[in-house]
Formats: structure tokens, C-alpha cells, sequence
């Protein structure tokens, strides 16, 4: 697995706004293994009511909205507002898929908002490959913060945790024999 990395890239200013803050790019690879074939995998992304169950923005679930149109072209979208103390975020995700092959690969790329401003967009690619006990995913991420947090180290750190979750949640619904001791439903509401 790549350890991730961040680069510093400096870009323009706007007169109106001050500076622009510089662009970071990194990437992050992810491995997880199945006890299930790549097929059962695959449809956990491609099945709109299997894909609600572990992918979901953080916040309350009263305010959470999901669209999927799981085709090459098509586009996938989801809101919440997370409540945190005093402070109210307002998030965002529009992602639009590249390319599908069945049981194989899915690219695509998204973007995220908070509070109406894209923080950040990411090029992902989640392979999946036959093993002898079932299947093996790889997700590798490659991201572009447009406004970090500082000098962006913990939005990464933020980014790989994310998605280490949301992966955690893609297990429990389409492998939850995979921890027999955690029961799918018990993994999905740590996670909400």
C-alpha cells in the first residue's frame, strides 16, 4: 500500500479575494480483502439501495440525500448538514463515473463542498480482482485540495480516514460474515 503523499503546488491570486491559497496533491492506495466474489462487490457500488446503506455523508440521517446514476457518463450526488456543538456544515459530493467494467474496475471523479465551497476534488479508481477466498478491492485516490485546512496535512489524514470508514461500511453490507463478531448493523450505526 502507498503511504500517501502531499505536494505544494502555487497558483494564481484573485485581486477581489487576496491570494489563492496553493493547490495540494496527493494520493492514497487502500487494499481491503472479501470473503465474497468480485461480482458481490461490484454491486454494493452499482445497486442504488445497497450503496445507500454504507456510502452517506456525515450528519444527522433526517437530512441525508443520495442520487445515483451508476452508468459511464452518469452521475452520483448526495447532502447532509452535520451538526457539531454551535457549528452547522452544510455538506456536499457530485461525482460523475468515467468508466465501469462490470466485476472490474469503476473510475470516476468527485468533489466536495462544505458550506458551498468545493474543498476539494479527487480522481478514484476501485479495482477489484479474484482471489481463492473471495476477492480482493483496491482503492486508490488522487486529490487536489483547493482550500485546506493550514498546510493540508490533517485534511489528508482526514480524506484516508474517510474512506477507510466508508470502506469499513461497503464490508458490513456486502461481506458481513467477514466479522462475524460485529454484526453489519452494529458497523453501520458506529459509523452514522
Amino acid at each position: 500500500m502507498d503511504a500517501g503523499h502531499l505536494t505544494q503546488v502555487e497558483t494564481g491570486s484573485s485581486p477581489a479575494a487576496g491570494p489563492t491559497p496553493p493547490a495540494l496533491h496527493g494520493s492514497f492506495t487502500i487494499g481491503l480483502d472479501f470473503t465474497v466474489p468480485p461480482a458481490e462487490v461490484f454491486r454494493g457500488f452499482a445497486d442504488p439501495s445497497l450503496r445507500r446503506r454504507w456510502f452517506r455523508l456525515p450528519g444527522r440521517s433526517a437530512t441525508a440525500r443520495h442520487e445515483l446514476d451508476f452508468r459511464v457518463g452518469g452521475e452520483e450526488t448526495a447532502r447532509n448538514v452535520f451538526v457539531s456543538g454551535d457549528t452547522e456544515e452544510h455538506l456536499a459530493y457530485r461525482s460523475r463515473f468515467l468508466d465501469i467494467v462490470p466485476d472490474t474496475r469503476i473510475l470516476y471523479v468527485y468533489q466536495a463542498e462544505v458550506d458551498g465551497i468545493r474543498r476539494w476534488v479527487s480522481l478514484v479508481t476501485v479495482e477489484l480482482a479474484d482471489r481463492p477466498a473471495g476477492s480482493h478491492l483496491t482503492w486508490t485516490e488522487q486529490y487536489t485540495w483547493l482550500v485546506p485546512t493550514g498546510d493540508g496535512t490533517q485534511d489528508t489524514a482526514h480524506l484516508r480516514g474517510g474512506t477507510r470508514l466508508l470502506l469499513n461500511g461497503l464490508t458490513a453490507t456486502v461481506d458481513p460474515t467477514r466479522h462475524p463478531t460485529l454484526p453489519a448493523t452494529t458497523a453501520l450505526a458506529k459509523r452514522a
